[in-house]
């Protein structure tokens, strides 16, 4: 694995609450170390996604603390959504090379550094496609491979594969956790599903219903994420620890 280059984030009593809806997310505290992988479960509503807008500085708590460091470089964050969002009227190629775009530098290097990401995930050979051309697997990768153009420092995933078949998810899931063991980035990744919590992140925080208050927090410690692991005795037990751990009227599904 690649030493950690990621970035830490320190929550401190959070407290989030909108005039519409309430409190949603209620005396939160935690650590995230750099290079760490996280998922975020939860039942529907509970604040997940609120909690990853803080994260990413497109929201801020009414009370405590919410720090990320280092904020050195500005695009040090990178966000994939749970639609592709790519821009209908643009390549391939060119959707990748936006992030790069808006940060200057010359043409021909911000080309490479897209085409490098783009053979990474698989999609080398469809430079020159427009996002109407291709599979949502296949959308979805591009979106992973504009979020990693800039090298970011913290990787904000909110529910990237749940419209993905089974087969496009699984494979995604895989590439996603050998991204992050090359990059030592620090990962936030939301998800209904404790399967795929515990196959992706090495680290699984459960927030109970809204209001989100952290209901389990639990480290996972499994091999090379791989097809075999998913029918593994220890993945299946860590799986298994996930449900005992948190109370059947708050679980995450």
């Amino acid at each position: 694995m690649a030493p950690s280059r990621g970035s830490q984030i320190h929550a401190d009593k959070i407290v989030r609450s909108f005039s519409s809806s309430g409190k949603v997310v209620d005396d939160v505290s935690l650590q995230i170390q750099s290079g760490e992988f996280v998922a975020l479960l939860g039942p529907s509503g509970c604040g997940k996604s609120t909690f990853l807008r803080m994260a990413a500085g497109l929201d801020q708590p009414n009370s405590g603390q919410f720090s990320v460091t280092p904020t050195d470089e500005k695009f040090f964050r990178s966000f994939v959504f749970q639609e592709a969002t790519l821009m209908p009227w643009r390549t391939v190629l060119q959707n990748v090379m936006l992030p790069l775009e808006l940060m200057g530098g010359r043409s021909s290097e911000n080309r490479e550094r897209a085409v490098r990401e783009l053979k990474r995930v698989g999609l080398g050979s469809n430079l020159d496609q427009y996002p109407h051309e291709l599979s949502g697997g296949m959308k979805m990768r591009v979106s992973i491979a504009r979020a990693l153009v800039t090298k970011p420092k913290l990787l904000l995933m909110d529910e990237p594969f749940s419209a993905l078949d089974e087969n496009a998810r699984h494979a995604l899931q895989s590439e996603m956790h050998s991204i992050w063991k090359e990059f030592g980035m620090t990962i936030l990744f939301v998800t209904h599903s404790v399967s795929e919590a515990v196959f992706l992140a090495n680290r699984v925080i459960v927030f109970t219903k809204r209001p989100a208050r952290i209901a389990l927090d639990h480290t996972i410690v499994l091999g090379e994420r791989n097809h075999q692991l998913r029918m593994s005795p220890d993945y299946l037990a860590e799986v298994k620890k996930i449900y005992d751990g948190v109370p059947f009227s708050e679980a995450p599904l």
